[in-house]
């Protein structure tokens, strides 16, 4: 006799439970996701004690005729696919008939179904997958699923299932996902028989996010909607304002399929780029319709992975579409807590003043702005008001901007990130800076952002008739400063307030990363050279990587042992803070173990030099710097959030003042 033997169908189905049955939310996930196929309109879910000890699923579907009832319970079993054409053409959610059986293997479940609505149905009942009964019953059209004790004769399984809480939170999660990936259907979850979750299945995904995330959340949501030849893509994203603690507000549908996609991912974040601070996330709903045969959903056993045949272009439309829809919305939130309603009476009406800057020539009447106090720490800010304030914010030019267009370096020929730099025909693009620039480094700005403005202009097509309705950051006059930290500033819509140090360092951000990507001219040879130490080990692995410094502009020379000595590097790094920001680029080489793309580098590089580069909190300006500061910001491509995604303005409107004042009620 030999030792190989065929498993008995019990023993077979217990170990395919262990795949496709992991928790009780895969219980849950594989029975609504058989209700959402059967065309259901309605789907009612009911756990108790984290699905463990109950789960009910009934819907009002198609049921099944008496005679597919008993099989249904076999391996394999389906009404999905019958040849294997159709497995590339699969748009249901379930499909491979493994999952009744490996349910019923572990638990004991009762299934009621009725494909009629004469009130007749079938009852079966199977425990650990024998079946103990099988007779006609009383049922409405539609299925209803009871499973009872759950790996109840899986003891091992049983022993690592985590708290109540924890499996409810799973269940809790899948159940809100799949609604927000079938808002056409009306979901209810209920546990211990406290409702959890509710919706209407009107088909407004907005009013899902709202009843899931609630009403605030729903409020602040932006709709997405785009396409490509392949692709349709619909949905919902968040404000920057509107972030989470982890990617858990992220949902991805495939085909009505809620999914998880580590590069779709990348690219919805790549999409916030530089508006979310470090280590928050967003909440963004994405339905994607494809042709079936482009993805593949038979490549992980509970089918929460896919693969698709053309992952680039997706991700790529996708980081596309959330960064212009983004663009077209003026990223400031309000202090104030929910939306300003609409109030038909008893509204309050003010006076209003002219708030605009007088223009040239008309300065007579009007008060002459407060000069700078002896010891003030920026004259660059100085210089600037001489060459702005003889413009009116009301009559210059919009600021000519590429956000739709893309841009590439002149060296390598990647893309800028959706921060682009963007120039004006009257502004210089030199920053801002907090310290008086040297006077080589000065000869230089103005001349060099004006000629590679022109050359980016000479290759961009013109903006088109959309682009130019996208919103502009609003016109504000400064009144104050408040803890020498933050500017005070007002228009007509009301009051806003602007973190100094954040706004300059968005500026100098995106100065410094055009810069970094056109270095060629920009390096200077030093007279005395700056010595640099690392490590024995260090040294080897920056000696591979001294292209990609040279790429930037810094060019660094083996002076042996362990030292390297900077020969040059571009003359518009911060003063005094060379050979630190050098070093940081080292450091940045030496801890990207796995190779740092170009771009990637200049984001980075570019980030350190604006923050040092740029003015601090319980710093003092006056009333012309801070002119000069709110005028360079607004010429910003994103003048909403610093390079670390930190709000840069916060608004007050005349409304919510009027109703702190109880001046409406």
């Amino acid at each position: 006799m030999g030792n190989i033997r065929l498993l008995s169908e019990q023993i077979a189905n217990q170990i395919a439970a262990g795949e496709v049955v992991e928790r009780p939310s895969s219980v849950v996930k594989e029975l609504v996701e058989n209700a959402v196929d059967a065309g259901s309109t309605r789907i009612d879910v009911a756990i108790e004690e984290g699905g463990l000890q109950y789960i009910r699923v009934a819907d009002n579907g198609t049921g099944m005729e008496p005679d597919d009832c008993e099989i249904a319970f076999s391996r394999h079993a389906t009404s999905k696919i019958a040849t294997t054409k159709d497995l590339f053409a699969i748009r249901t959610l379930g499909f491979r008939g493994e999952a009744l059986p490996s349910i019923s293997a572990v638990s004991k479940l009762e299934c009621t179904t009725s494909s009629t609505e004469d009130g007749l149905g079938r009852k079966i009942a199977i425990d650990g997958g024998t079946v103990r009964e099988l007779s006609e019953a009383t049922a409405t059209r539609g299925t209803e699923m009871v499973v009872r004790e759950l790996f109840y004769n899986t003891p091992a399984r049983l022993k690592y299932m985590k708290s109540i809480q924890t499996e409810l939170g799973h269940v809790s999660d899948y159940m809100y996902r799949l609604a927000l990936a079938h808002p056409n259907i009306a979901f209810t979850l209920k546990h211990n028989g406290n409702s959890l979750m509710q919706t209407l299945g009107n088909g407004d995904i907005r009013q899902v996010i709202a009843a899931i995330y609630g009403t605030a959340v729903g409020k602040g949501m932006l709709p997405i909607q785009g396409e490509t030849l392949d692709y349709q893509i619909t949905g919902f994203i968040s404000m920057p304002e509107i972030t989470r603690a982890n990617r858990g507000g992220i949902t991805l549908v495939i085909n009505g399929r809620y999914v998880r996609n580590f590069a779709l991912n990348a690219a919805i974040l790549q999409g916030y780029h530089t508006l979310l601070p470090i280590n928050r996330y967003p909440i963004v709903v994405l339905h994607i319709e494809m042709d079936p045969s482009l993805i593949d959903v038979n490549v992980h056993p509970a089918k929460l992975e896919v693969r698709f045949s053309k992952e680039a272009e997706l991700t790529q439309s996708v980081d596309q579409l959330i960064k212009e829809t983004l663009s077209k919305k003026v990223l400031i939130p309000s202090a104030g807590t929910g939306s300003i309603p609409t109030r038909t009476k008893g509204v309050v009406i003010q006076e209003q003043m002219d708030l605009y800057r007088p223009q040239a020539g008309n300065q007579s009447d009007q008060t002459a702005p407060i000069a700078p106090k002896k010891g003030d720490v920026n004259p660059s800010l100085q210089s600037e008001v001489r060459q702005d304030r003889t413009f009116d914010k009301r009559s210059e030019p919009l600021p000519i901007s590429y956000s739709k267009f893309p841009e590439t370096n002149g060296i390598t020929g990647e893309n800028l990130p959706s921060n682009r730099f963007q120039g004006t025909m009257n502004r210089s693009a030199e920053p801002i800076r907090s310290t008086s620039p040297m006077s080589h480094r000065a000869e230089h700005s103005s001349a060099d952002i004006r000629q590679a403005t022109r050359a980016l202009m000479e290759s961009m097509p013109l903006p088109d008739e959309e682009h130019e309705k996208t919103p502009k950051f609003p016109s504000l006059s400064p009144i104050g400063q408040l803890h020498g930290t933050y500017l005070l500033a007002q228009n007509e819509q009301g009051l806003y307030m602007i973190d100094q140090h954040a706004a300059h360092e968005r500026m100098n951000y995106e100065y410094y990363y055009y810069k970094f990507g056109n270095p060629e001219q920009a390096s200077q040879q030093l007279l005395v050279p700056l010595t640099l130490e690392f490590t024995p080990s260090e040294a080897q692995i920056l000696e591979q990587k001294l292209p990609q410094l040279e790429q930037v502009g810094v060019y660094l020379e083996s002076f042996g042992g362990n030292a390297f000595i900077v020969r040059s590097y571009p003359h518009w790094l911060p003063d005094g803070e060379e050979k630190a920001i050098v070093e940081e680029m080292c450091d940045l080489l030496l801890n990207e173990k796995r190779g740092i793309d170009l771009a990637k580098f200049r984001e980075k590089a570019a980030i350190m030099c604006s923050c040092k580069a740029s003015i601090k909190a319980n710093q003092n300006l006056s009333i012309a710097e801070m002119e000069a500061l709110l005028d360079k910001l607004g010429a910003c491509s994103n003048p909403y959030t610093c390079p670390h995604g930190r709000p840069i303005v916060v608004s007050f409107t005349t409304y919510e003042l009027e109703k702190m004042f109880k001046r409406v009620m």
